[in-house]
């Protein structure tokens, strides 16, 4: 596990050792899914297989009742690779960075080609990292929702047990705006119910609060890398030449990579709210 904090335009890392590396980054441009207030947050809701303390680097000290009327929520699901599947997926994604230009790693934006050079930093931060796959659409909330949103999200949410998810397939997403393509592993079998049984449970909340529910079909995935653009048809064509190459067959039966889940958290800007945590954490 490491931790990544941002200073100009290099990225350092904190190992579990405490030591310090770093990367540079190549500041790509990227569109925001939301106009610009000041006073926006967001919120998000996710499942964590392991809890950690961020370092106080990390903690804003704003405090929530100096902010305006409105924060960002977004609800998610948080999972790790498991060590033994991160040398395979590794390849996988240098053979995709040498074919689609500009890939740059999901959250932490380093140019996904740089790591690559180096084997123990890609699969360190590219792969070692915390994922998340959402459970809701990211959307604007007022101040004052926070406490019903949270209450109603323990009240259905509570009595969730850990269960294992499957990433069975390789797959291209684009961004609602289209600013921004993926690369994602999508969970095809394992953990789907459960994951679909979590969303229904979302969408009620956020039907009583008149907040928009999540997509009809939800496809629930990771994302690992992003270029800039809407450049699915080319960038598919390549992950599925790739897949056809490698191992991995995106089939109902075979599995890329696992992951055990746990309790459900819900973050609204610097806050984290504890909807529910399994009974062995």
């Amino acid at each position: 596990m490491f931790y990544s904090f941002c200073s100009s335009n290099i990225f350092f890392l904190i190992t579990k050792k405490g030591s310090f590396d770093y990367l540079q980054s190549g500041q790509p441009s990227r569109v925001r899914s939301f106009p610009h207030v000041e006073g926006n947050y967001a919120l998000h809701i996710y499942i964590p297989d392991t809890f950690f303390e961020w370092p106080q680097f990390f903690i804003n000290n704003i405090e929530l009742n100096e902010l305006p009327f409105f924060l960002f929520t977004l609800l998610i699901i948080s999972v790790f690779i498991q060590s033994i599947s991160k040398k395979e997926m590794g390849q996988f994604l240098k053979r995709v960075s040498s074919v689609v230009p500009n890939l740059h790693v999901v959250d932490i934006d380093v140019p996904l080609d740089t790591l690559c050079k180096e084997e123990h930093k890609l699969e360190q931060v590219a792969l070692g990292r915390e994922f998340h796959i959402s459970l809701g659409r990211t959307v604007p909330i007022r101040v004052h929702q926070i406490d019903s949103i949270v209450t109603m999200l323990c009240q259905k949410l509570q009595f969730q047990k850990r269960y294992w998810i499957d990433f069975n397939k390789w797959e291209v997403f684009i961004n609602d705006d289209r600013t921004r393509t993926f690369l994602s592993l999508e969970v095809v079998t394992g953990g789907l119910p459960e994951i679909t049984k979590q969303i229904q449970a979302v969408n009620e909340v956020y039907k009583l609060h008149n907040l928009p529910e999540f997509y009809k079909d939800p496809r629930p995935h990771i994302s690992l890398a992003w270029a800039l653009g809407h450049v699915s048809g080319s960038f598919k064509k390549v992950v599925e030449q790739e897949t056809k190459s490698s191992g991995f067959r995106g089939s109902l039966q075979s599995r890329i990579c696992t992951s055990k889940v746990g309790g459900i958290e819900c973050k609204i800007g610097n806050r984290t709210h504890i909807i529910c945590k399994s009974p062995n954490q």
